[in-house]
């Protein structure tokens, strides 16, 4: 008797351990890491009032009189919305911590685009507002994704894309870029302007981020 009483007595006791570890509190999140509005690049996510903010515009301004400062042009990732906000020089800011993976597009359904994830290969439905460089979404177009909390906040496009004319003006032999440029409409539905002597049917390189033409696509 007096054994099983001590045996009771023992488990009690690590039963009462256990539950003072389980009573430690845990971190829903990391601990954000911080860098300065000195930082700055486009394309940057920075993390400001627990709101994921990507970079779109900045200018690093010294004024005569008075503290240099940075002007910024900011897109919220959670609603889509824009806004310029202004910082002081090496103001401290937050870098949202972000997840990144290779996604290819597959089609549209409704008002949602249809990716697919290229490690599991499972689809998942994105809103417009969430996919960088929109006019430039290609069927089997490979992607990028990034998520912040678990939460998906933007797909990314390759900066740069060989995309296909497919309605143009007639291209003017003996033209060059310096000779003017026309618009033309691309494979994606983008219009970008174009030099004269660039043909329907022609693939061009494109920069993405400021939807202008590059060059002609080099061939294969």
């Amino acid at each position: 008797m007096l054994a099983n009483v001590l045996i009771a007595l023992a488990v009690g006791h690590v039963r009462a351990a256990r539950v003072g570890q389980r009573a430690a509190p845990v971190q829903s999140r990391a601990a954000v890491s911080m860098l300065t509005s000195n930082d700055f690049k486009v394309g940057m996510t920075i993390e400001s009032d627990a709101v994921p903010y990507k970079v779109i515009e900045f200018l690093h301004v010294k004024p005569g009189k008075g503290s240099a400062f940075v002007r910024s042009k900011l897109k919220n990732l959670i609603t889509g919305n824009t806004m310029e906000k202004t910082w002081r020089a090496g103001e401290s800011v937050g870098a949202a911590e972000v997840e990144k993976f290779d996604v290819q597009y597959t089609y549209k359904e409704g008002d949602q685009y249809v990716f697919m994830d290229m490690a599991s290969f499972e689809e998942m439905r994105i809103d417009a507002k969430a996919i960088d460089q929109i006019d430039f979404l290609k069927e089997s177009g490979s992607a990028q994704v990034a998520k912040w909390n678990g939460q998906i906040i933007s797909v990314e496009l390759p900066n740069q894309m060989n995309l296909k004319v497919i309605e143009t003006m007639p291209g003017v032999k003996g033209n060059t870029v310096q000779g003017g440029q026309k618009p033309a409409t691309l494979e994606t539905g983008a219009v970008i302007q174009v030099p004269l002597f660039i043909e329907e049917g022609e693939e061009v390189r494109v920069d993405t981020i400021e939807k202008k033409y590059l060059s002609r696509a080099a061939k294969e």
